[in-house]
């Protein structure tokens, strides 16, 4: 065979063999890092088509936002009680770090599995030591001040790692079980206290009302007796200033019996009879107030 027709087919060969070689996908939301041999080469490659060395090995790591869940880290507090907390920390790789990571740490599990869990659970049982009680772990300023100071702290010290720590939330609290029933019974003695407290609430507004209705009583009362009074005087000053007239004035007697025979005459029943035939009126009454005759 010609010795030129064989470089030029073993060239073709091996051109056909490496030419997908010659570019490397990275997946969307990944960095790509890229090791020759062994060695890991410093730059990183963004997702997308990248033109490459044909000889490179590829590591690509998931750059999206990602969430580690760590259930019951205990955490010991002052008091020398022991409680025990859930963490939900959201977290993503800086990518500028890719090729750091892929060279000391190796990829995003061994992430978690030696920086963040670790450490998470040392600052748990490190912060745990500032609080005095466990039970001010239920104090909503307790729990954000250490929600705040988990995260800070965990994100200083993962962050030359080549992780990114956007956020630490406490999930959930377990108190220690003796502590958990004292506190379950302070509620029932504060929730009966509540009660007795609603109770007397109730009767005193009860007794209130009965002091009102009872006062309003009183007053009507009063004014009833009010109301009584003015009209006995008012119909005695009536009955004082007719008999003051009556005594003063016999013309006013007549008067009044005139009044007297005018409701009578107006009974078509009623009779008038004269006693006698010298009185100058039908009735004695009329003769009220007239000077005595004596030798009759």
């Amino acid at each position: 065979m010609n010795p030129k027709l064989a470089t030029v087919a073993i060239i073709a060969l091996l051109a056909l063999m490496l030419g997908q070689r010659f570019f490397h996908s990275v997946p969307k939301g990944h960095v790509g890092v890229a090791d020759l041999f062994g060695e890991v080469q410093d730059k990183s490659y963004p997702e997308g088509l990248n033109l490459v060395n044909p000889l490179y090995s590829w590591t690509d790591l998931d750059a999206r936002q990602d969430s580690l869940k760590i259930t019951q880290l205990e955490m010991p507090t002052r008091d020398q009680l022991l409680s025990k907390v859930d963490l939900s920390i959201q977290w993503r790789i800086d990518k500028s770090k890719a090729p750091q990571i892929v060279r000391e740490t190796g990829d995003k599990d061994r992430m978690i599995q030696v920086h963040l869990r670790p450490k998470a659970r040392s600052l748990v049982r490190e912060l745990g030591t500032k609080i005095e009680r466990a039970e001010d772990l239920f104090k909503d300023e307790v729990r954000d001040r250490l929600a705040d100071e988990l995260s800070t702290k965990l994100a200083e010290y993962v962050a030359p790692k080549g992780i990114i720590v956007d956020s630490v939330l406490l999930r959930n609290i377990n108190l220690p079980p003796v502590l958990a029933e004292a506190i379950g019974r302070k509620k029932e003695r504060e929730q009966e206290v509540e009660r007795q407290r609603a109770e007397l609430e109730r009767v005193k507004l009860e007794q209130e009302q009965q002091v009102a209705q009872a006062e309003a009583s009183r007053r009507a009362s009063e004014e009833d007796a009010k109301r009584l009074r003015i009209l006995a005087e008012a119909k005695a000053y009536e009955i004082a200033t007719i008999n003051k007239a009556a005594s003063g004035n016999p013309a006013y007697i007549q008067l009044q019996s005139l009044e007297a025979l005018k409701k009578m005459a107006e009974d078509p029943a009623a009779k008038l009879y004269f006693l006698n035939s010298d009185s100058p009126s039908p009735l004695p009454l009329m003769n009220i107030g007239d000077p005595v005759v004596k030798g009759r």
